[in-house]
Formats: structure tokens, sequence, C-alpha cells
């Protein structure tokens, strides 16, 4: 079948690209370097043609929200819409664990992309993961100086690997309209992780742990992005990740 990424040059698209193209699909990749932008629409008619199935994993990078309310209600939108025109079967939209009573920053995006999914013609799958285990890397990356902050989090992490692996089944599957959750198999503290992180690197930084204000911050510590039991656990933990993939300098 043929299956389009939107975002598939991101963390988790380009995995999603490898693994449905390994798997035997086609695959179009959506993203401004291949002439799509979800956000104005522009090339996606074109991209759809002949499209049985689109995973949505584009992502913005920001902690505002009505930012990430306007990107991915536009985008999603969008999305939606050409879908619709090209006769799209299928739309699976990567989301979160753990967000309905943290409606704030980048949440509050993600919980407005499923509205319009919901209230879409499209049939669809939401599939909530939890936070990626590349996540504190990525956070450290962007942070500067001997110090680096991260926020008190309380995560179960799983690999974005495996979250590509379960969205390109989702896909070549029956639209289910929720998925069950899926997170990683140990409870975890970001800024343990990222003291893991820079320890495999040989990095020399110290990482200190702040609670961020507000509702964003109170919900990262509360632990509710650790999912429910009902959930789905994978089986690869942040430690044999991050030995796997991260070998030091």
């Amino acid at each position: 079948m043929r299956i389009a990424i939107a975002g598939g040059t991101g963390t988790v698209g380009r995995y999603c690209a490898e693994t449905a193209t390994a798997s035997g699909h086609e695959v179009a990749v959506l993203s401004r370097s291949t002439g799509v932008d979800v956000v104005t629409g522009a090339g996606l008619d074109s991209a759809l043609e002949g499209v049985d199935a689109v995973i949505d994993v584009t992502g913005i990078v920001t902690l505002s929200s009505r930012k990430a309310r306007d990107f991915f209600t536009r985008g999603t939108t969008n999305v939606l819409r050409a879908e619709q025109r090209s006769g799209v079967k299928h739309h699976v939209a990567l989301s979160i664990v753990g967000i309905d009573d943290i409606d704030a920053s980048y949440y509050a995006g993600k919980l407005a992309q499923e509205k319009v999914i919901e209230a879409g013609r499209v049939p669809f799958t939401i599939a909530r993961a939890a936070q990626f285990h590349e996540f504190a890397g990525q956070l450290l990356a962007n942070a500067r100086g001997p110090v680096a902050m991260l926020p008190k989090a309380l995560i179960r992490p799983v690999a974005a690997s495996d979250v590509a692996e379960r969205l390109v089944s989702i896909a070549t599957s029956d639209p289910k309209g929720r998925a069950p959750d899926f997170v990683g198999p140990r409870d975890e503290n970001l800024a343990d992780l990222g003291r893991a992180w820079l320890a495999r690197n040989g990095k020399k930084r110290r990482v200190l742990e702040v609670r961020l204000p507000g509702r964003y911050g109170a919900g990262l510590a509360s632990g509710d992005l650790r999912g429910t039991r009902e959930a789905e656990t994978a089986t690869l933990d942040f430690a044999d990740w991050l030995a796997s993939i991260a070998p030091p300098s």
C-alpha cells in the first residue's frame, strides 16, 4: 500500500519511513523539504494522490499554547481536507499519553489536534505514546553552558523506533478511533535520564531539576504522563536503548 508520512523527516517520522519501506510499502514523505507544507496546504493534493493511509507525526517546537493550537489545528485541517479530496481511507495521528488534564503549552495543541480529527470525516486512529527516549538528549542539545536545567517530569519513555513500528502497523490495519496508549517499561525521572545521557557520552555538565510553573509544569511533575495500567508496554527501556545507540565519543 501507499503510505504518506506527514513530518517524515523528524525524529519518529524517519523511523516510520524506514519501517514502512522495509515492510514493502510505498512511502511518500510530506515535509517542506519535499515541497509540502501542511500549515499552508501547499503541495498536499498532489502528494496524496493514490495514498491509502497517512501517518501524521508533525510537530512544532514551542511552549506557547496559542502557537501550538494554531499549528496543529491549521495543519490537521488542511491534511484532512486533502485526504477527503484524494480518497485516503485512514488517518493515523501520533499524540501524547496522559495529557487530558494538561491543556497548556504544547499539549494544548495536541488536544486541539485530536478534536479536529474526531470531528472530521476521514476514518482515523489516534495513537498516544509516551515521551521518546530521545527526549532528554534533545533538551540537553538545546541547553547551553556547563549547567543544564531540565523540568521535573515523571515519565515512562519509549524508543521512537518502537513508536514508528506501532504507527506503521496501525496504518496498515482498520481505523480504530483510539488505539491503546503505548508507554515504556519503566518509570523514569527526566533529569536522571539527562544525567545518564551525559555520562554515557562523556559530557561533563551539571543537570538541575526545576519545577516549571503553571498547569504545564504541574502536569509534567504529576506522573500523569506515565499513562495508566491499561496502556500497552514496550520492552526496550532507556538504559538498554542508551547503551545501543549512544556510544561514548
